[in-house]
C-alpha cells in the first residue's frame, strides 16, 4: 500500500455544508493528515474552504479531474450530491487515490457494485460516511450482539422518521441529483446501522415497498423553513418490508414529513435471547430471566468529540496503518441495493425479488 511520506495528503471534492464536519475532523489531526486540495463548482466555496482548513499552499479547483491529477495526493473525500458519488469515486480510484465517500454510497446497486469492483481492482480503500456506527452505545450493542447476548436476531426495524424536517437547501428535493427523498437521505443511516448491528448481509430475497408524496404538495410548517411544493420532486415518506436470505425480516421507515407524535431515529432489534431498542441515542436492552421481564438502560458515556470526528480519525488511521475501514464498501453497497429495491417495489406496486446474478 502507498503511504504518505509525512502526513496523509487529502483532497476534498464538494465544499458545501456536509464538508465542514469532515474538514473539522481532519483539522483535529494536524500531525497525521492535511487537506491540500479543494474542489467545488462554486469557486468561492473552494477558496473559503482552503482559507479555513487548508494546509499552506493548498490548491483550489473547479474541476475534480484536475484535483485527481495531483501526483502527491493520497486520498480524496467526496461530499457532493448523490448522483456524483459513483462517477467521482470510480475516477478517483482509477487515479490511484483512496476514497471516503459521503452517504449514500450511490443511487443504484449497479453503481455501488462498480465502485466496490474498482476499489478491489486498484487495491485501494473505499469507505462510506455512516457515522452512527461510531457512537459508544452502538459499539456496545454491537459487542453484545457479537458475543451472543441477544441470540439470533430475526426481526429488526430501521427508523428514520421526522415529523416535519424537510431539508430545503441545496439539491435535496431534486430527484435527478439525489435519487430520492428521506429514504435515501436519512433512511440509509438507520438501515446501515441496523444491518451492521445484526451482522446480517445476506441477500434481500424479496422487498415490498411503498413511498408517498402526500404532504409535500400541501406545504405548511417545517423545522427548516417552508419548502416550495413546485420544486419538491421526491417522496416525503417511504416504507419497506425486507426479507433476507437468512430468514430475518427488516422493516424500514423513513420520512421528512409525516403526521406522527415525534421524530424517531435508530434501530429496534429482536433476538431469541433478548432485544434492544437504540432510538434517539437512548439504548435499552430487553431481557427475560428469573420469571421476570427486564429493561436495562446502560449509563450513557460523556464525550466531547463528535461522531464525525471519530469517523474521520478512524479513516485516517486505516490509511496510515493499513487497517480495514469500519464501514466496508461491500456493506454500504448492500444498503444501496435494499433502498433501490424499496423504490422499485413502490413504483411497480408489488414486491420485487433480487436478481439471481446478484
Amino acid at each position: 500500500m502507498r503511504r504518505a511520506k509525512k502526513k496523509l495528503r487529502v483532497g476534498i471534492i464538494g465544499v458545501g455544508g456536509i464538508s465542514r464536519v469532515h474538514l473539522e475532523g481532519y483539522a483535529k489531526l494536524p500531525d497525521l493528515a492535511e487537506v491540500v486540495a479543494f474542489c467545488d463548482i462554486i469557486p468561492e466555496r473552494a477558496k473559503k474552504g482552503a482559507e479555513m482548513y487548508g494546509a499552506p499552499g493548498a490548491k483550489v479547483f473547479t474541476d475534480y479531474r484536475d484535483l485527481l491529477a495531483l501526483k502527491d495526493l493520497d486520498a480524496v473525500d467526496i461530499c457532493t450530491p448523490n448522483k456524483l458519488h459513483a462517477p467521482m469515486t470510480i475516477d478517483a480510484l482509477k487515479a490511484g487515490k483512496h476514497v471516503f465517500c459521503e452517504k449514500p454510497m450511490a443511487i443504484t446497486s449497479e453503481e455501488a457494485d462498480a465502485m466496490v469492483k474498482t476499489a478491489k481492482e486498484m487495491g485501494l480503500k473505499l469507505s462510506v460516511g455512516y457515522q452512527s456506527r461510531y457512537s459508544d452505545d452502538a459499539q456496545l450493542l454491537k459487542r453484545m450482539i457479537s458475543e451472543g447476548e441477544l441470540g439470533k436476531i430475526y426481526y429488526a426495524e430501521a427508523l428514520a422518521l421526522r415529523r416535519r424536517g424537510v431539508p430545503t437547501w441545496g439539491v435535496f428535493l431534486s430527484k435527478e441529483m439525489q435519487g430520492g427523498g428521506p429514504l435515501i437521505d436519512i433512511g440509509t443511516h438507520s438501515l446501515d446501522l441496523t444491518l451492521w448491528l445484526m451482522g446480517d448481509y445476506s441477500k434481500p430475497v424479496s422487498v415490498l415497498g411503498s413511498s408517498y408524496k402526500e404532504l409535500a404538495p400541501l406545504g405548511g410548517y417545517n423545522a427548516w423553513g417552508p419548502w416550495d411544493p413546485k420544486s419538491y420532486e421526491v417522496e416525503d415518506s417511504a416504507f419497506g418490508f425486507v426479507k433476507l436470505e437468512s430468514g430475518a425480516t427488516v422493516v424500514v421507515k423513513a420520512s421528512w414529513a409525516l403526521n406522527i407524535e415525534k421524530d424517531d431515529h435508530g434501530s429496534i432489534l429482536c433476538g431469541t435471547k433478548g432485544g434492544a431498542r437504540f432510538v434517539n441515542n437512548t439504548l435499552t436492552i430487553n431481557k427475560e430471566g428469573n420469571n421476570r421481564l427486564w429493561d436495562i438502560n446502560p449509563v450513557p458515556t460523556r464525550s466531547s468529540d463528535s461522531l464525525y470526528d471519530r469517523e474521520i480519525a478512524y479513516w485516517v488511521d486505516c490509511l496510515i496503518n493499513n487497517k480495514e475501514p469500519l464501514v466496508k464498501a461491500e456493506e454500504a453497497a448492500q444498503v444501496t441495493r435494499i433502498l433501490e429495491m424499496i423504490y422499485k417495489s413502490s413504483e411497480a406496486g408489488k414486491s420485487v425479488e433480487v436478481s439471481k446474478k446478484k
